[in-house]
């Protein structure tokens, strides 16, 4: 029994590892979104006209929306590390319980 249940924590460790770095794979390579966690807020119309003209002066500097782009990058680059952090102890489980 104890050698069944540490094959599938040790597989199933495995597959967290596997599944974060495969996603991972694909956002930075650009084939798959980020999760969005931080977006841009809507705006009322003063602030909208006031975020208009600083806009146009920030534009060449900073493009638009790449700030909440990089806080989902960083938030998703985090996520991964726990997951894989998580998975690699689950799979030390269960080759522990397979010695």
């Amino acid at each position: 029994m104890k050698k069944i249940l540490g094959m599938i924590l040790l597989f199933g460790g495995l597959a967290v590892i596997f599944y974060s770095l495969y996603f991972s794979y694909g956002i930075f390579n650009a084939k798959k979104e980020a999760p969005v966690i931080f977006n841009t807020p809507k705006q009322p119309e003063v602030q909208d006209q006031l975020q208009k003209a600083l806009g146009e002066q920030l534009k060449g500097i900073l493009p638009a929306d790449s700030i909440p782009q990089l806080l989902n990058l960083i938030s998703w680059s985090i996520l991964a590390s726990i997951l894989t952090f998580g998975g690699a102890q689950i799979s030390g489980l269960g080759i522990k319980l397979l010695k």
